[in-house]
């Protein structure tokens, strides 16, 4: 068993969004990687893809999710679904920050736009 204390999480940040990364290979997990996502008041999300599902479940505030075209209001206690290879971002037009936890399958890769695709770092 591998316990990661939040206090020594590694933490990143993207403009208005931060992540604070729990488990992934870096810290002892073999097959899930989960982190914290916290948006900024008026945070807007870069459209991306993931090669794998990812599942994000909000902890607080609100945030606009687009995932595939379709537009979702998303709110404490809700969860998200994207599926892999769709096109998604999350927003925040609320005035309080909104945090979410999310889990993605270790190995997953990201890619913005056409770029090259990559594992993210969380």
């Amino acid at each position: 068993m591998v316990h990661i204390k939040a206090a020594d999480a590694v933490r990143f940040e993207i403009e208005d969004v931060r992540f604070l990364g729990l488990a992934a290979p870096s810290r002892g997990a073999r097959e899930t990687a989960v982190w914290q996502v916290s948006l900024a008041p008026g945070a807007q999300g870069t459209s991306h893809r993931l090669s794998r599902e990812e599942v994000l479940v909000a902890l607080s505030g609100q945030a606009r999710a687009q995932i595939g075209g379709q537009t979702h209001s998303v709110q404490a206690g809700d969860a998200i679904v994207v599926p892999p290879e769709t096109e998604f971002s999350l927003s925040n037009d609320g005035a309080a920050p909104f945090v979410a936890v999310a889990v993605l399958p270790v190995g997953a890769k990201a890619q913005i736009g056409d770029g090259a695709a990559f594992v993210p770092p969380w």
